[in-house]
């Protein structure tokens, strides 16, 4: 009786340890899975931060490796200069017939979105090809005909789209130089349907002002011919040139085709397609320490690349700067097996809609790198971000025709 006592008791003492050690360890489980559900909602509120190499030049070299003749493909196009001098010409006609229309009527505006938003993000991206020097061989004669395309735009932004856009491909997704990358006060003040609308609309001034936010460049000669150019084109068609040929409205019509073209207009869907992530992104993948790339660059083949210099292509351009927009579709025709499995979109329309309503893309779905990369074209770098710029992986003649 008493043993069976004793026996009693120390099952109930076991038993009572067994249950204490069971709740700590059930506790211990849901402290951990609290902590990894902490951390997974961290990743999912944060950009998608890589310890990876960016993907373009890798591929670049395999391709070369499995296609040599690819870097035929490399050098100026003699078309762009002709093209650009057509759209500059529509656009100084179109400023000359609305120059007595009214610039709240539904026809200024109406042919300012349909033409001058279409002709002006049309010059937005010969000034990017021309930046690569694939105008003409001359890398003057390049600086100088940039300034020309800028004419229509109103506002000089040739000289200093150069270098950030450079080092946009020598740093790609380097925090601190890829001044295409939001900033994290814009990642969390526009965390909305309607702040991503707001950012969509106004996004032409984001992509202004935003770089000189980051860092500035050193303000050089063809700078101040680019703004003493583009002030003197601008006071004479307001104040000196005949008012039968150009008037104030003139210039609000270039302003305006400006505005909309980095607006809600279906050629400014590329500002987001190129680089934010449309991809459903796995929490493994999140997490930087995995190592896992993630996509970064998307390309798009359809109809609107016409008017915009095959910008689409935007793998192939990255991987091959140097190749000019005419020689884009015939790299994919060559190294097909590389592009074909890579993600893409079908509309640009599509991306700007999607970037504002769905809840899973904005301004956080961008890939980020704390390390790698360098500037093109110098610039007041901070002292944290100086030494990443001095990690030079590719030569110059890489991303420079």
């Amino acid at each position: 009786m008493a043993a069976s006592a004793v026996t009693t008791a120390t099952t109930d003492s076991s038993a009572k340890q067994r249950k204490q050690q069971n709740g700590k360890l059930d506790t211990s489980s849901s402290s951990a899975s609290a902590g990894a559900g902490d951390q997974n909602d961290a990743l999912e509120k944060d950009f998608f931060w890589t310890y990876t190499e960016e993907p373009h030049r890798t591929r670049r070299m395999a391709i070369i490796k499995a296609h040599p003749e690819v870097t035929k493909l490399c050098g100026p196009e003699p078309l762009t200069k002709w093209v650009v001098l057509g759209v500059v010409s529509l656009q100084f006609l179109l400023a000359h017939l609305l120059r007595d229309t009214s610039f709240f009527s539904w026809k200024f505006w109406l042919t300012a979105y349909v033409f001058g938003a279409t002709c002006n993000q049309n010059l937005f991206l010969a000034i990017h090809e021309i930046s690569h020097n694939l105008a003409f061989r001359s890398p003057t004669a390049n600086r100088l005909f940039a300034i020309v395309a800028n004419l229509p735009i109103a506002v000089p932004y040739s000289a200093s789209f150069r270098p950030y856009h450079l080092t946009h491909h020598k740093s790609l997704g380097v925090d601190g130089l890829d001044t295409d990358l939001p900033t994290a006060f814009e990642s969390w003040f526009l965390d909305s349907i309607l702040g991503k609308a707001f950012f969509c609309t106004f996004q032409i001034f984001f992509y202004a002002l935003r770089p000189m936010a980051v860092y500035r460049v050193p303000f050089t000669w063809v700078h101040w011919l680019n703004l003493s150019i583009q002030l003197a084109l601008d006071y004479s068609l307001i104040f000196l040139l005949p008012d039968s040929w150009f008037t104030a409205n003139s210039v609000l019509y270039f302003l305006l085709s400006s505005f909309l073209a980095g607006s809600l207009h279906p050629t400014a869907g590329h500002f987001i397609a190129e680089h934010y992530v449309y991809e459903k992104i796995t929490p493994e993948a999140r997490n930087p320490d995995n190592r896992i790339p993630v996509p970064e660059t998307f390309s798009y083949y359809g109809p609107l690349n016409w008017v915009t210099y095959n910008v689409g292509l935007h793998n192939e351009h990255h991987d091959f700067p140097a190749i000019p927009w005419t020689r884009l579709p015939k790299l994919y025709e060559i190294a097909s097996e590389f592009y074909e499995g890579l993600p893409q979109h079908r509309s640009w329309t599509y991306v700007i809609w999607q970037f504002i309503f769905d809840e899973a893309i904005g301004m956080r779905c961008r890939v980020k790198r704390k390390v790698g990369g360098r500037v093109v074209g110098g610039g007041n770098v901070s002292a944290k971000t100086q030494p990443q710029a001095k990690e030079a992986g590719w030569g110059d003649d890489e991303i420079e025709a």
